[in-house]
């Protein structure tokens, strides 16, 4: 078999991996700050789809530029959200915040079905079938595009926490809870304003994973346990390593389902995890604590 076969699965590992790293980097800035799990990620992921989905149905909007609109409506959605419902399970014990959320994913879930339907709802681009030719490595232009607007994404969230004042404040709250409350810091208010983030870059990952897959209900719980994995492998609360973890991950499953099997591909994945968890507790990019 060609060689070049092998690195062109792992090309595509990566640019899929990338799209992955924003999904996770939505649960990871949410926990790295807030200290809540979101259970319901992978289903907000899915909502997001279905979102870019109805806007190219409707109105023909590329999926890729429905990222902008799609992620300022989650933002809204995440703002609110902490400010009526989670912001009163903080602090509270975890199983308490698990059945919150689960809760919350189940709703999704059966909201989507009940809307959508069980079918998949794929959205036909013009340029679906396209690639680009790097040396003796065909690019799919899908995954490339999607890819490089995760990675547009995710450059934005890490500016706006390294030199924005707010940015600088949120980071202060996740390092300091006391501390930050002490000088006057409205924590109410930043724990918003990171929920909404988070959901953010999960609206932006889910518009530009419909470019990628079809979306579908039961896929929620699917994504949700890929950011996990991610989250885990490179580090909770680190979002240099939701990205690293994004694109390991993308890789293993890529590689896994060209080598061995599409239905095997978690099991790379899961082996990557506790090759983790047995090496490095805390992540490729975590600290210590």
């Amino acid at each position: 078999m060609n060689p070049t076969i092998y690195l062109e699965v792992v090309v595509q590992g990566v640019l899929t991996g990338l799209v992955y790293g924003l999904m996770a980097l939505g649960l990871s800035v949410i926990f790295g700050v807030v200290r809540v799990v979101n259970f319901a990620h992978g289903e907000f992921t899915v909502a997001a789809m279905y979102a870019a989905f109805l806007l190219f149905t409707l109105f023909g909007v590329d999926p890729l530029i429905a990222t902008v609109p799609i992620a300022i409506v989650f933002f809204g959605v995440g703002y609110g959200l902490q400010l009526a419902l989670v912001n009163r399970f903080v602090g509270r014990a975890e199983h308490e915040q698990f059945i919150l959320l689960v809760g919350l994913a189940i709703i999704i879930v059966n909201g989507t079905l009940l809307i959508f339907g069980a079918d998949a709802r794929p959205v036909r681009l013009s340029y679906g079938f396209d690639s680009f030719l790097v040396g003796p490595v065909i690019v799919d232009k899908v995954r490339l595009y999607a890819a490089a607007a995760a990675l547009t994404v995710a450059a934005a969230l890490f500016l706006f926490f390294r030199f924005k004042p707010t940015g600088t404040a949120i980071r202060a709250c996740a390092d300091n809870l006391v501390g930050a409350a002490v000088v006057g810091l409205n924590v109410r208010k930043l724990y918003a304003l990171t929920f909404g983030l988070g959901l953010a870059c999960v609206g932006a990952a889910g518009a530009l994973m419909e470019t990628i897959a079809d979306a579908k209900p039961e896929l929620g719980p699917v994504y949700t346990l890929i950011a996990f994995i991610i989250v885990i492998v490179g580090g909770l609360g680190s979002m240099t390593g939701a990205l690293v973890g994004g694109v390991l991950i993308g890789i293993s499953e890529a590689l896994a389902g060209f080598v061995l099997a599409p239905s095997m591909k978690s099991m790379l994945s899961f082996a990557l995890l506790i090759l983790v968890l047995v090496l490095r507790p805390q992540g490729i990019m975590g600290r210590r604590t």
